[in-house]
């Protein structure tokens, strides 16, 4: 069972990892993201699919000079997202420390 404002499209740590890349840049350029995040280009082209259909990303095309580049933004969709998904994550940890240091204290004192 997923927690409340789990998201399941950032449970895999490679799109975790672009979208917490981009939350710190404005469209960043697309080598870099893939360099950053240690991918070859056509598996970083199929997470930005992905992660486009959901409207998580912004892609722009142009050139510099006669290159063709591509510049990556997390959309407010997918900062929104990204921030519910580290909070709902934060609070299960938080909530499994809290079990746990419970346990700890009920075995310390032989209760339980």
């Amino acid at each position: 069972m997923t927690a409340p404002d789990v998201d399941p499209l950032l449970l895999d740590p490679t799109r975790l990892s672009i979208v917490s890349l981009l939350s710190a840049t404005r469209w960043a350029e697309f080598g870099f993201v893939r360099d950053s995040v240690g991918m070859s280009d056509s598996a970083l082209s199929k997470q930005i699919t992905t992660l486009g259909k959901q409207d998580y990303l912004e892609v722009r095309k142009g050139y510099v000079g006669k290159r063709p580049r591509t510049w990556l933004n997390l959309s407010t969709t997918g900062r929104v997202a990204l921030e519910r998904h580290i909070e709902a994550l934060q609070r299960i940890a938080a909530r499994s420390r809290e079990a746990g240091d419970a346990h700890r204290t009920e075995s310390d004192t032989g209760v339980g």
